[in-house]
């Protein structure tokens, strides 16, 4: 029997950007089963591309910003454990 996912994190970022990749490719293995992850490209929507501009990589969580740049490993981890 398969787990149920319940939340989801977002990741704004953007095509050809580095920092945005590196932290995708870390995020996955931590949230693997237990949270989804949809990466929004942030040119695909005006108010994306005018709400984060050049500050991508974002990871939120139900509204709030977890970590922007760089992966907050740890505050994934808090957000995680809530989901068994």
């Amino acid at each position: 029997m398969s787990e149920t996912v319940t939340a989801t994190l977002y990741v704004y970022s953007r095509r050809d950007c580095h920092l945005c990749d590196i932290l995708v490719e870390a995020l996955l293995p931590l949230v693997r089963g237990r949270l989804e992850v949809e990466v929004r490209d942030v040119d695909t929507r005006d108010d994306w591309r005018e709400h984060y501009g050049a500050r991508v990589p974002v990871v939120e969580f139900e509204g709030e910003v977890v970590c922007q740049y760089r992966l907050d490993q740890a505050s994934i981890e808090a957000i995680v454990a809530r989901y068994p």
